[in-house]
């Protein structure tokens, strides 16, 4: 077995993103196990937080509510998810994150496959100043780019 093959990442070992949006966190993927498919991570939205629409070229998301719930627009339609539900989000299709609740949320995400060059597989659709949503007060999500460079 390799050396990354067995490794174990703790999310309170992985820095948050916080650059646009919530707290995320890559904890499986090329830079921390040398995955090759994808790559998982949790997302932790304070109540008012959102990750920004964005949509991948290349990969599939597929989205786990472990605590509270958010609504996730699908190209502009809203679909609430609770605690215990699970979204996929196909290829090319704009999705955003957002926690209206009252209480916080946090997401597993888990995207594959890679796209070519990481630079190629997170399109933002959204602008948004440095930690500000032009909404809600909040920002978005890192990048594949970011989670594979």
């Amino acid at each position: 077995m390799s050396e990354t093959a067995d490794r174990v990442v703790a999310a309170r070992g992985v820095p948050a993103d916080r650059r646009r949006g919530g707290e995320l966190r890559v904890l499986l993927g090329p830079k921390t196990v040398g995955s090759t498919s994808g790559f998982l991570g949790v997302a932790a939205l304070r109540p008012g937080e959102r990750v920004a629409e964005h949509y991948h070229p290349y990969s599939e998301e597929f989205l786990y509510v472990c605590r509270g719930a958010i609504i996730v627009d699908l190209d502009d339609r809203p679909v609430p998810l609770a605690a215990g539900e699970a979204l996929f989000v196909p290829v090319n299709v704009r999705h955003r994150l957002r926690n209206t609740g009252d209480e916080p949320a946090e997401v597993v995400f888990h995207l594959g496959p890679l796209a070519p060059r990481p630079e190629l597989g997170h399109v933002d659709t959204e602008v948004h100043a440095a930690g500000v949503d032009a909404d809600a007060g909040a920002h978005a999500g890192p990048t594949v780019a970011e989670a594979t460079s």
